[in-house]
């Protein structure tokens, strides 16, 4: 069995390869990149049976059009609703479907959100730069030549498991979906540079309304709205910024670093968005509104290690997933924990059907 081959149709408004990110390289200037909605792309990975960080496609707002030339396998769509079909048919998102050879892949209108991920068996193979897949297009790095997609362009995917045929069919739970509340606020640590704002910016802050402007992009999401009161100067010594640090420079009007960041930057930040709320943030679209609240530390950790669960609970629930085949038909057998089966496993292009039983001395 080969593994799956897209040829490009049609690109897409901004569509690139990104996986977990490109860490251990800010000290020599390298920015992360990366998913923006990192835990869409990890369920994403997990519903195909890929490593977590594996890399997938980021579908921004219009998604691309993609014909399977070579292969077969699964393909998953998480994070916004993009409209996505399979040769015309409506697909759900956050559900496994199987792909082969003249399959027609394409999303539609944007119904909700604005960043999906498309996960398919095997990851999208390209070289590995600084130890990630991840585009970077300021620099050219990663992905396809370090830029979006491109009509005519062929993405190959890597080898999948060996047992990627029972993904086929299965579902995220809801309550364990990415699902972002567009009025809900962002919540966000305090720091590190808020003693450089007035009580009454830091008010201003916290207390208004922001919107998202068009010049929203992978680097930062540049808000409009009150004007944010300093101490005194807005510039400092250069420093490194963390995802989601809330940069505030002399206009007064706050900026969320996102995935494509700088390094080190030279203005006053209020504050740090915690990494949970940054995927909701990515979902937002120019002239949606942005609330900010505080949350401590200990508050931030305890939603990280929230989502960790989450994704712990679909890899057992992947584990527990089995589908056999019945008149051509795929049947899905869950519930508790299952005392026997049989399942294909495909060995240098022939399949065989293994059958298995729980046996108890």
């Amino acid at each position: 069995m080969s593994a799956l081959v897209f040829s490009v149709s049609s690109p897409g408004m901004l569509t690139t390869v990104q996986d977990g990110g490109r860490w251990g390289f800010q000290g020599k200037g390298m920015p992360v990149a990366g998913a923006m909605d990192m835990q869409s792309l990890k369920l994403g990975n997990i519903l195909v049976g890929n490593a977590q960080e594996d890399a997938a496609l980021e579908v921004t707002i219009l998604g691309p059009t993609l014909r399977v030339e070579e292969g077969e396998g699964v393909v998953a769509v998480t994070g916004a609703e993009l409209s996505f079909t399979v040769n015309g048919a409506a697909v759900p998102n956050w559900t496994v479907v199987r792909v082969g050879v003249g399959d027609v892949l394409a999303f539609g209108a944007p119904l909700t959100g604005c960043r999906a991920y498309l996960c398919a068996s095997g990851g999208i193979d390209v070289p590995v730069v600084m130890g990630s897949r991840s585009t970077y297009t300021r620099a050219k790095v990663g992905g396809l030549e370090g830029r979006a997609l491109k009509k005519g362009d062929t993405v190959r995917c890597g080898a999948p498991g060996a047992l990627w045929r029972q993904c086929e069919g299965f579902a995220c739970p809801g309550e364990l979906r990415s699902v972002y509340d567009p009025e809900a606020p962002l919540r966000v640590i305090p720091g590190p540079q808020d003693d450089c704002f007035t009580e009454a910016g830091k008010e201003t802050f916290y207390g208004s309304e922001y919107v998202v402007s068009n010049s929203a992009d992978r680097m930062g999401y540049r808000l409009d709205g009150p004007v944010i009161e300093h101490v005194g100067a807005a510039d400092i010594i250069s420093d490194a910024i963390p995802l989601g640090a809330v940069q505030v420079p002399g206009h007064g009007q706050p900026i969320v670093m996102l995935a494509d960041r700088q390094t080190t930057g030279g203005y006053t930040k209020i504050g740090t968005v915690c990494s949970v709320d940054i995927a909701a943030l990515s979902q937002r679209l120019p002239g949606q509104k942005v609330r900010f609240e505080t949350i401590d530390l200990d508050g931030a950790v305890a939603l990280v290690r929230n989502e960790g669960k989450k994704r712990e609970e679909l890899l057992r629930l992947r584990a527990r997933w089995r589908s056999v085949r019945d008149d051509g038909l795929c049947r899905s057998v869950r519930g508790g924990t299952p005392t026997k089966g049989e399942f294909l496993l495909g060995v240098d292009g022939a399949n065989h059907r293994i059958s298995w039983e729980e046996v108890h001395e």
